[in-house]
């Protein structure tokens, strides 16, 4: 039943009681009581069509933003289409701003994903191992790429704090924690350590751990988040100089070459190295002024270039690396797996010497970068220089009195 009818049920209900009522006590006759009843149905279709005017249009019609609405607060239906109405622009503010706060999310998610295609390919890039710790829970988590540096497969290496303090190197346990907890509790806005980590085959890696933690409202650290890197290599080269600079340091002619032979061997952990001077020029001999092999020092000897891997460091002024198979290319040095030759250069640019490593071992992509033996060289050529100055002096004749 619609809201028209229940509108005029009532009255109608009511009028038809008080018909019946009247008729059976006699209160009307006949003919009065079809009066009374036409009279019930005029009244009836009046009210039908003034609530129809004045309630159902206007209901219909609440909040209709192209009708007209008036001020006046005695009418109910005024005031809730005025209700209405403001609830409706307060609905269409709302629903506008939900939709910007959607835009402003869909951007922000878009730049978000964007940024982290960056941040993923710079890191691949770096070849950076990157880790993730929540301190709460002592949940870690460590990237392929954390995991390969150390040798392992994604998952050979657990996610777990133990296992990165079980690799840790026992010298390092101590400081290392000790600047976490430094950083946790905000003594230091980062944390950055040089640390050494266990490989899988054995050997201790050099790495530079770098990380930042990310904080509550409240300054409390619910996760930290760093980049490791390899820097072996580095801490070797270091290593190496730190070395040979201090064993050669304030050493002059054949000491200098028996220290410079010595702690190249050592430094580079190979089993023959010799720094020669040229015989004859052109260059088809050469002499050796120190000769380090087998952990101990050699006699000087002295040999044609021919055939030999130093024929063309000397003849041709290169430098030479042959990682492995250089027994089999020279058989005359078949005991031999690699091989290093350098070129020693006088002051006038010609080739007056080298400096030469072999080993029965290959050896690796991360042996002594060449710019780095090229310092030592370079003073190797200086002191063969005041060497054979101070010879010719020698040699020279007593001036005539």
């Amino acid at each position: 039943m619609g809201l028209r009818w229940k509108l005029v049920l009532p009255p109608a209900l009511g009028g038809a009681l008080l018909l019946v009522a009247a008729s059976a006590h006699g209160l009307v006759d006949r003919p009065l009581l079809s009066t009374l009843a036409g009279g019930l149905a005029v009244v009836l279709a009046i009210v039908l069509l003034a609530n129809e005017l004045m309630v159902l249009r206007p209901l219909a019609h609440l909040g209709d933003p192209a009708l007209p609405h008036g001020d006046d607060d005695s009418d109910e239906i005024r005031r809730w289409d005025r209700e209405i109405r403001h609830l409706r622009t307060s609905l269409a503010q709302t629903q506008a701003s939900l939709e910007q706060v959607r835009e402003d999310w869909r951007d922000a998610r878009t730049g978000l994903q964007r940024s982290e295609e960056r941040f993923a390919a710079a890191v691949r890039g770096a070849h950076d191992g990157m880790w993730e710790w929540e301190p709460e829970n002592e949940v870690v988590r460590f990237s392929p790429r954390w995991k390969a540096m150390l040798g392992y497969a994604d998952d050979e290496f657990p996610d777990q704090y133990e296992s990165w303090l079980d690799h840790l190197h026992p010298d390092d346990v101590e400081r290392v924690q000790e600047e976490i907890g430094r950083h946790l509790d905000g003594a230091l806005t980062h944390f950055e350590q040089q640390l050494r980590m266990r490989h899988k085959d054995g050997r201790y890696r050099w790495l530079l751990s770098r990380g930042a933690a990310l904080r509550h409202a409240n300054g409390r650290p619910y996760r930290v988040v760093g980049l490791d890197t390899d820097i072996t290599r580095v801490k070797r080269v270091e290593s190496i100089i730190q070395q040979i600079a201090e064993g050669t340091d304030g050493a002059n002619g054949d000491v200098f070459f028996h220290a410079l032979v010595q702690h190249f061997a050592a430094a580079l952990a190979v089993n023959c190295a010799f720094i020669t001077e040229c015989v004859d020029h052109p260059p088809t001999r050469v002499r050796t002024l120190a000769f380090w092999k087998s952990a101990e020092f050699q006699n000087n000897i002295e040999f044609d270039l021919a055939n030999t891997p130093c024929e063309a460091v000397v003849k041709q002024g290169l430098t030479c690396v042959h990682r492995s198979g250089v027994g089999r290319m020279f058989p005359r040095d078949a005991a031999y797996e690699s091989y290093i030759g350098l070129p020693i250069f006088g002051s006038g640019g010609e080739v007056i010497g080298h400096l030469a490593f072999f080993d029965t071992r290959e050896m690796s992509e991360d042996v002594l970068a060449e710019s780095i033996m090229r310092i030592f060289t370079a003073r190797a050529g200086a002191e063969l220089e005041r060497r054979q100055a101070l010879a010719r002096l020698t040699d020279r004749p007593p001036p005539r009195l």
